[in-house]
């Protein structure tokens, strides 16, 4: 085994390496003091243990087996780790049907579960009842609840969007009403402009205080998500409502767009006209 460190020089032998330093070693441990001795044998432990020197021996390129030509067919060769995991996946399976197997062995035969009332087997497998067994008008009496508490929602959330706006004030509109003033020549109606400039009149939103910008800033942010949530409160008492009357008795066809007078994306039914007593 040689290690060369370029092309121009020759090659030295490792261990011819190895020999000079432990006669370097040797021959000048007796002539230095002690601490320098203590430092001299952590350089040498060093030196054998650098991980440049291992890595200074050229070592043999390991190789994966290949497929044999024969076989190629079959893919790629199989290596131990694959093999470890397909080991170990086969055993929890079997592992598992054996456990079922005491199971089922073991089992009483007069054993009963109220579960069992809800449950059948088809061709071996277990198939559970429907949850629910309610006749329709109990689903009707349900979904009549359902909408009832959308719509005092709905309700409770209009009043709270009138009473947010009715605290709230249009800082920046300028006022609805009108003031005409008569004046006796021009001088009186240029004093009469500048006095209604100077005084009256709604003071606008920049000068007010930063705390009451704030709180009115954030008083508009809540009257629009409370106005969205509103929107979103009406749809869905809307979609509910005809769901609940499309479940009523009576006849009814969905109409065609070209039936509709206003066509929209959502479905228009009409019901037949019966005759009330």
């Amino acid at each position: 085994m040689t290690c060369t460190q370029n092309n121009q020089t020759p090659p030295i032998e490792c261990g011819t390496i190895v020999k000079q330093t432990l006669n370097h070693f040797i021959n000048n441990q007796f002539n230095r003091s002690a601490p320098e001795t203590i430092v001299n044998r952590r350089l040498l432990f060093s030196f054998f243990n650098m991980s440049s020197l291992r890595n200074a021996v050229q070592t043999r390129a390991h190789k994966e087996r290949a497929q044999p030509k024969e076989r190629r067919r079959f893919g790629l060769l199989e290596k131990h780790k694959d093999y470890v995991i397909r080991a170990k996946a086969f055993h929890k399976k079997e592992d598992y049907l054996q456990k079922l197997k005491e199971k089922a062995a073991f089992r009483n035969p007069d054993e009963f579960y109220f579960k069992m009332v809800n449950s059948k087997t088809v061709n071996g497998v277990h198939k559970r009842g429907s949850g629910s067994h309610c006749t329709e008008e109990e689903l009707l009496l349900m979904k009549s609840q359902d909408i009832g508490y959308i719509l005092q929602k709905l309700q409770s959330e209009k009043k709270k969007i009138e009473r947010l706006t009715a605290t709230l004030h249009s800082l920046d509109s300028q006022p609805s009403n009108k003031h005409v003033y008569y004046a006796e020549d021009r001088e009186d109606a240029k004093r009469i402009r500048s006095e209604t400039k100077s005084g009256g009149g709604l003071p606008s939103f920049e000068d007010l205080p930063d705390k009451i910008k704030r709180k009115t800033a954030s008083s508009y942010r809540e009257l629009e998500a409370r106005r969205n949530r509103a929107q979103q409160l009406e749809n869905v008492y809307n979609e509910m409502a005809l769901k609940q009357e499309l479940q009523k008795k009576g006849k009814k066809r969905r109409l065609r767009e070209d039936e509709i007078v206003c066509p929209t994306s959502k479905p228009v039914y009409k019901w037949r006209t019966e005759r009330k007593r």
